[in-house]
């Protein structure tokens, strides 16, 4: 596999010419950038034209990850280039929330195909329920197949998100980029750094992302008594307290679900991701370096076993942990770094919702403040 990283800002353009000779059917663009970029597209124009054959996927973003640094307002672009592996893409338009496990399936159906070993998907962070879109892929895709990606973000704005489609910026879409073949090899890591603390509570009433009853209380009242004084923040401050989910008590992993918005009229927590019904959920707290040290966690998992020579690097952390992090965020990008495989180049980007397996499973799961890692070599 052949690799080069490339990154533009509107004050100095591209940092180092685009190399046309990178470009191929098994080549895979990797774009993420500013939400302007859906006003003002034409360097992603230029991009899709300096490599026409080439697969090319991006999304819009809450920080673009180059390296050891995250940037605002810019791209940061990976351009892999396959010797021994084949790619193809697939792409869905979702207008509405319901149709994301239709959309999720109908994905899985296009990549569907002998010696397919991995998906890494974007999807728009705003209309597409990420649960019900990874579900979606995993019913059609072999259980062997393990799904990395995120969904798109802006800043902290939360008003529209682009993913490219047909190679433009477009809201309301989902993509994603199948590999096939022996020799293309993709570790996968995640974690969040975060503990559990109170006691377990059963979730007694949820609807899909919405949580209204904890042991048939009120959930909203419930969370704000833990809460105290910092209740009167909400939902800010509930980025500093999210839940763990259980499915049931057999479930041997947990996810974390970060709050959105509170109901006071129904006394209901609106989630990042779906709360299951008849579940198990738990108070998380956690710190700074705790966090950090969970990006090291999770790239260590995603390196493991990668293919000498060139690596790519795509790390998808949450807009929540940035927030959180602050002035420290390049310090959880560092740790990716420092334990990243020799000769890596390293893009990603702050999302909406992070995409990978479980600790220890194939599959795919959607993850809130999480770090995930995506490893992809060949060999």
């Amino acid at each position: 596999m052949k690799l080069k990283t490339y990154h533009y800002s509107a004050a100095a353009g591209w940092n180092s010419a685009l190399d046309p000779a990178l470009d191929g059917p098994n080549t895979l663009v990797l774009a993420f950038g500013a939400p302007r970029f859906a006003d003002d597209p034409a360097p992603l124009f230029e991009l899709a034209g300096r490599f026409p054959q080439s697969v090319v996927l991006g999304c819009s973003t809450a920080g673009e990850i180059m390296g050891t640094q995250v940037h605002d307002d810019t791209l940061s672009v990976a351009v892999a280039q396959f010797e021994r592996s084949t790619l193809r893409h697939a792409s869905a338009a979702v207008s509405d929330p319901v149709e994301s496990h239709a959309a999720g399936a109908a994905l899985a159906q296009q990549l569907a195909g002998d010696g397919l070993r991995a998906v890494f998907v974007l999807s728009d962070g705003l209309c597409v329920n990420g649960t019900l879109l990874v579900e979606g892929m995993m019913s059609a895709l072999p259980a062997d197949v393990g799904v990395t990606g995120g969904l798109a973000g802006d800043g902290s704005e939360f008003k529209r998100t682009w993913v490219l489609a047909d190679r433009r910026p477009l809201p309301g879409r989902v993509a994603a980029v199948g590999f096939y073949g022996p020799a293309v090899r993709i570790g996968h890591g995640c974690d969040h750094g975060w503990a559990e603390f109170g006691p377990p509570r059963r979730v007694t009433r949820a609807v899909g992302n919405v949580l209204y009853e904890l042991d048939g209380k009120p959930a909203l009242q419930l969370y704000k008594t833990y809460l105290g004084e910092l209740a009167a923040g909400l939902p800010g401050t509930a980025l500093l307290y999210p839940l763990a989910i259980w499915r049931d008590e057999q479930d041997p992993q947990h996810l974390v679900r970060t709050i959105l918005a509170i109901d006071e009229a129904e006394q209901s927590m609106t989630f990042a991701g779906d709360i299951a019904q008849d579940g198990i959920a738990r108070l998380m707290r956690s710190t700074n370096d705790k966090l950090i040290d969970s990006a090291g966690v999770a790239v260590d998992r995603a390196a493991a076993g990668a293919a000498a020579g060139d690596s790519l690097v795509v790390s998808v952390s949450c807009v929540g942990r940035r927030l959180l992090l602050g002035e420290r965020t390049d310090e959880e990008i560092e740790t990716v770094c420092a334990g990243a495989p020799p000769a890596a180049g390293h893009v990603g980007f702050y999302s909406y919702g992070e995409i990978s397996p479980a600790l220890g499973g194939h599959g795919g799961e959607l993850h809130n403040q999480t770090m995930t890692v995506t490893v992809i070599s060949e060999g």
